[in-house]
């Protein structure tokens, strides 16, 4: 089982799995884009038996590109672990105060972002591709929490994972319009004339929001590796039938 850990502590745990060759399915751990489920689960269980936990405490959500989050408690544990149409339905991003909860999040490409609130315990988990970056996903959640639920910025540290580069993540001009209309992102967009193609950075975009939210800057990591050419990333971009990421947090 191969994942890669950025944070385990006495009171806090997160990550992302990595696609393994070696692996049935190559190591992917989604439901709704697999070859077999079963095998799904077995990954699934795999990744449960590294962390410590059980299958039955994960938490998952059907993805749509959505600027839509959920708060979760123990009553929702297992939805979607098992199968696909048991979780929250058109929800990108979940987070909680509990312990033994392990959010998850789906990716092969799109931006994973990890939440911690380091005084409150709070801990989510976004999936922003370009649709959800544009819907300003991570900045809304960000603004839920510190506004309604009353986390500081100043206590929330920010994981932004493994996703695709701006080397790689090649547009048109209508996704870029849909950035440039954000107002902030124009520093992280360029132009290749030779192609006529746009090249986004998402990952700096997302960095951007959790600014704009009010956190340091100092507080927020980025993982360079790309998504697309790592032969550790799935990439839906450079592969339709590819698996997915799980990116998961948990509160000890």
């Amino acid at each position: 089982m191969k994942a890669k850990i950025y944070e385990n502590d006495e009171q806090f745990l997160s990550g992302m799995t990595e696609k393994d060759i070696a692996e049935p399915e190559h190591n992917n751990m989604a439901l709704h884009a697999c070859e077999n489920p079963q095998t799904i689960l077995a990954n699934r269980k795999k990744l449960a038996e590294l962390l410590d936990v059980s299958l039955a405490d994960f938490i998952c959500t059907q993805q749509t590109h959505s600027a839509n989050f959920q708060r979760v408690s123990s009553k929702d544990k297992g939805r979607g672990a098992y199968d696909a149409e048991d979780a929250f339905p058109a929800t990108d991003a979940l987070y909680t105060y509990e312990s033994g909860l392990v959010l998850c999040s789906f990716a092969a490409d799109c931006v994973p972002v990890i939440i911690r609130d380091r005084k409150t315990g709070m801990v989510g988990v976004v999936h922003s591709g370009w649709q959800g970056t544009v819907k300003e996903i991570t900045l809304k959640l960000l603004q839920q929490l510190i506004h309604v639920e009353n986390c500081k910025p100043s206590d929330i540290e920010i994981q932004i994972g493994a996703a695709i580069s701006q080397q790689q993540f090649e547009v048109d001009q209508d996704v870029y319009l849909k950035f440039d209309l954000l107002g902030y992102a124009s520093e992280f967009i360029e132009f290749n004339n030779a192609t006529n193609k746009y090249h986004i950075d998402n990952q700096a975009t997302v960095k951007k929001q959790c600014e704009l939210a009010g956190v340091p800057t100092e507080q927020i990591s980025i993982d360079p590796t790309c998504t697309f050419s790592s032969p550790k990333g799935f990439s839906y971009r450079q592969d339709r039938e590819s698996g997915r990421h799980l990116i998961f947090v948990m509160k000890k």
